[in-house]
C-alpha cells in the first residue's frame, strides 16, 4: 500500500535509520537479551545519528523536525525486531512531559542531554498493587519546605536499570484521588532510591525493567512538572501519544511478519509442493493481509490526526486496542507455517511471538481500552 504521510526527506532519514539499526542494533541484539539490557553507549551513538527525541525544539538542543521523524524511528525498530533500546519510552514518552510541563530549567537541563543520549529517561506510574487505575497511586511525595519527601515502590519501569532520571507519578495529597496525583522529575543518584531487580520477562528481553524504590528521598518542589495535582489529567493528555506509538509498531510488526512467512512457505517443501501452494496458506495470509492493510490506514489516520493535535482519547484507545489485537493474532497464526522452526528462538517470528504479548497489556489493557471506547458511544447515546 502506497502511503502519502513521508516527505523525500522523511525518506532520506529512514534510510539513516535503516542503516544504523543494521549496523549497531541487528548484530548485537542477541547478546543484550542474554544481559537483559542495551548498553549506554549504545543511546550515545543513537543520539548522534539523530534517533532520539527528533522533535524536539532547537532552543533545547533538538532537531525540530515533526513527529513523523519519532514515526520513521518507532518503524525502522520494529520491522527489523529491535525491542531492546528503550528509545520509544524515552523519546514518546518522558520528553513530551519534559516539553509540555516542564519548567525551562528542566527543558535546558534535560533535553539536550536526552537528544544527545547522555541521560536516559523513564516513566514510573505503575505501582504492585496499581496499574492501569492511577488513582490507586501509594507512593506519596509529601511537602516539607522547598521539598517533597517521596516514600513508595514501582514495578514494571522500562529503562529501570539504565535512566538517570525518573518522571514519578505520586500521590502529593492523598486524600485527594485523582486529584492529588503529581509528576515529579525524581534524579536517580538522590538519596533514597535504590533499583531494584532487572526483572524475568516472558519477552522484551533486552530490554531492562525494574522494581523502583523510593525511601525518604528529597526532591525539589520545581522538579514538579505542571500544577501540584495535575499529574492525572497530565498523564491522561499523553496517553494517547503513547497508544499511538504502540499502534505504529504494531502494525509494523504485523506487517514484517507476513512477509517472512510468505518468503518462508514458498521456499519451505512440503508433499511434494511448497508450503505457499496449499490453499489453506494462500487464504490464511490473504486474509491477514486484508485485515492488516485496513488497520495501517486506520493507523495512519490517526498519525495525522496527532500531527495535527486532534488526536482524541478515545480514536488513540480504538487503534491500539485493535493493531494490537491483530498484532498478536498475525504473528500466533504466522509461527503455525514455520513449524518447529517458529518454535526456535533465533527465528525472528518466534521472537516477534513472545514479544507481541507485552502490546495488549502495556499503555493500558485491551480492557482498558474498551471501558474508554464504551463509555464514549453510551455517552453519547448511540
Amino acid at each position: 500500500m502506497k502511503r502519502t504521510l513521508f516527505s523525500s526527506d522523511h525518506e532520506i532519514f529512514r534510510d539513516t535509520v535503516r542503516a544504523f539499526v543494521t549496523t549497531e542494533l541487528v548484530p548485537y541484539h542477541a547478546q543484550w537479551e542474554q544481559e537483559k539490557r542495551v548498553p549506554r553507549e549504545v543511546w550515545r551513538k543513537a543520539g548522534e545519528a539523530g534517533l532520539l527525541c527528533c522533535d524536539t525544539p532547537e532552543e533545547y538542543g533538538g532537531a525540530g523536525a515533526d513527529w513523523l521523524y519519532n514515526v520513521v524511528v518507532i518503524e525502522e525498530l520494529a520491522k527489523a525486531g529491535m525491542t531492546g533500546p528503550g528509545f520509544m519510552v524515552h523519546s514518546e514518552m518522558v520528553a513530551p512531559y519534559i516539553r509540555a510541563w516542564g519548567s525551562e530549567e528542566l527543558k535546558h537541563k534535560w533535553l539536550p542531554k536526552m537528544v544527545s543520549g547522555d541521560a536516559i529517561g523513564a516513566v514510573a506510574m505503575t505501582e504492585p498493587g496499581a496499574g492501569s487505575d492511577l488513582k490507586e497511586l501509594r507512593t506519596r511525595a509529601l511537602r516539607d519546605g522547598d521539598d517533597y519527601v517521596v516514600n513508595g515502590q514501582k514495578t514494571y519501569i522500562s529503562n529501570g536499570q539504565n535512566c538517570d532520571f525518573i518522571l514519578l507519578a505520586c500521590k502529593t495529597d492523598p486524600a485527594a484521588g485523582a486529584k492529588g496525583v503529581s509528576i515529579v522529575l525524581t534524579e536517580a543518584d538522590r538519596p533514597g532510591f535504590t533499583r531494584g531487580r532487572n526483572l524475568e520477562k516472558i519477552g522484551l528481553k533486552a530490554q531492562d525493567t525494574s522494581e523502583l524504590f523510593f525511601q525518604d528521598l528529597r526532591v525539589p518542589v520545581a522538579n514538579r512538572l505542571g500544577g501540584e495535582g495535575d499529574g492525572f489529567k497530565m498523564l491522561m493528555t499523553k496517553l494517547a501519544q503513547e497508544r499511538l506509538t504502540q499502534a505504529v509498531r504494531s502494525i509494523c510488526v504485523a506487517e514484517a511478519a507476513i512477509q517472512w512467512t510468505v518468503d518462508y512457505t514458498r521456499e519451505r517443501k512440503m508433499f511434494g509442493h511448497t508450503i505457499a501452494d496449499f490453499q489453506n496458506t494462500q487464504f490464511v495470509l490473504a486474509q491477514l493481509a486484508a485485515e492488516t492493510t485496513a488497520l495501517r490506514v486506520f493507523t495512519d489516520h490517526c498519525i495525522a490526526q496527532h500531527l495535527k493535535g486532534e488526536l482524541s482519547h478515545v480514536e488513540a484507545a480504538k487503534v491500539k486496542l485493535t493493531v494490537t489485537d491483530l498484532h498478536n493474532k498475525v504473528v500466533n497464526e504466522c509461527l503455525q507455517f514455520f513449524g518447529g522452526y517458529g518454535y526456535m528462538s533465533e527465528y525472528p517470528i518466534a521472537r516477534a511471538f513472545i514479544d507481541a504479548r507485552i502490546t495488549r497489556i502495556a499503555g493500558g489493557a485491551s480492557e482498558v481500552m474498551k471501558q474508554i471506547i464504551s463509555r464514549d458511544l453510551f455517552a453519547k447515546g448511540h
